[in-house]
């Protein structure tokens, strides 16, 4: 397959999601968001995802155009309902909302719920890191069948519920960027893998009978097995707690069964922004974070790889992928496939 620009990407994703209903701006936004995620290297949170897209609009499992509810608004604390709108906007402009709030009380809290997929959380503390906060997020999956098991568990109980930390950069300290779910892969990776005709880390899935795989088809073929949590019991209690935070404490619902599951992909989530201004002096957070990081990437390596920063592999690999970002041609056919559905042709 050859590369295709940035630009060009771009430019393709919007024209099918306009042809798919959305307003021109909100094409602009989510397909920004989906390229930079392929950009950063996370390619399951990238353009990929308008397989998914599409069939939800269609199936009226995600709202085009849809404007953000807000239900709390109280100092230094903002609750926003997305009611299934592309989660890419209505948490962007949330957070939009968030920071002067966080810029005036020091602290801002906000609850995000019922978003459809709200895509690379990474992009949000990139967002906040941008105007100077410190940001953790802390994000649920519902709607969607279960993908996780818990530790000792074969049976999905979670979805793959992200967790993410960002800090601004400072001085000569790079921004550090730490965006993961608490699975030891994402669901994404699993299906670039499956279209793809290529394995996963061995154990990175949990077949329906309870084997440790390397088989992307574990999750994409009947009978379904689990993602397994990242760091055995200390991925499924992070991603526990996201169930908490994100899910019960918004107000938006955890994976219970309780809970509708039409088959899309709905995303809660608690954001806690801060700014490091009001608890220390700027002078000594830049020294500190300078000494700190050097420090830390000096340390030795075990191996002929050095020490890298959380964000370091995600700004190498936007830079190498600025020329041109490259698919896989099964990856490259399922695009190419759903975008005829609205009428758009990716090979013209």
């Amino acid at each position: 397959m050859p590369l295709i620009s940035p630009s060009n990407l771009t430019e393709l994703v919007e024209r099918t999601l306009i042809a798919a209903g959305s307003e021109p701006a909100e094409a602009q936004v989510v397909a920004d968001h989906l390229v930079r995620a392929n950009l950063a290297g996370h390619d399951s949170h990238g353009v990929g995802m308008l397989t998914n897209y599409l069939p939800g609009i269609k199936n009226g499992l995600l709202n085009v155009n849809q404007e953000s509810e807000t239900w709390m608004d109280s100092g230094p604390m903002l609750g926003v309902d997305g009611h299934r709108g592309f989660g890419q906007r209505i948490a962007r402009e949330t957070l939009d909302k968030a920071i002067p709030k966080a810029h005036e009380h020091g602290v801002a809290l906000v609850g995000l719920r019922r978003c459809h997929h709200i895509g690379r959380i990474g992009t949000y503390a990139e967002q906040c890191s941008q105007a100077g906060l410190i940001s953790l997020h802390f994000v649920n999956v519902q709607d969607h069948r279960p993908l996780v098991a818990a530790f000792r568990g074969k049976e999905a109980v979670f979805g793959t519920n992200p967790i993410c930390f960002g800090m601004p950069a400072q001085g000569k300290s790079p921004e550090i960027l730490l965006d993961m779910a608490t699975s030891q892969i994402a669901l994404g990776k699993t299906r670039v893998a499956y279209l793809g005709g290529k394995t996963v880390p061995h154990g990175a899935v949990i077949s329906a009978e309870g084997e440790l795989s390397d088989q992307p088809s574990v999750m994409w073929e009947e009978p379904f097995g689990a993602l397994t949590p990242l760091a055995e019991h200390k991925g499924y209690a992070l991603a526990l707690m996201c169930e908490i935070l994100g899910g019960v404490m918004t107000g938006g619902g955890s994976i219970a069964p309780q809970n509708e599951r039409l088959g899309g992909i709905v995303n809660n989530m608690m954001s806690i922004l801060i700014d490091p201004a009001r608890f220390t002096q700027t002078d000594y957070l830049v020294k500190e974070m300078e000494q700190l990081t050097e420090f830390v990437k000096g340390s030795a390596p075990a191996g002929n790889l050095p020490v890298i920063l959380p964000g370091d592999p995600e700004r190498s690999t936007h830079a190498q992928r600025s020329q041109g970002i490259e698919f896989d041609q099964g990856n490259w056919d399922s695009l190419v496939e759903v975008a005829q559905t609205v009428g758009v042709n990716w090979n013209a």
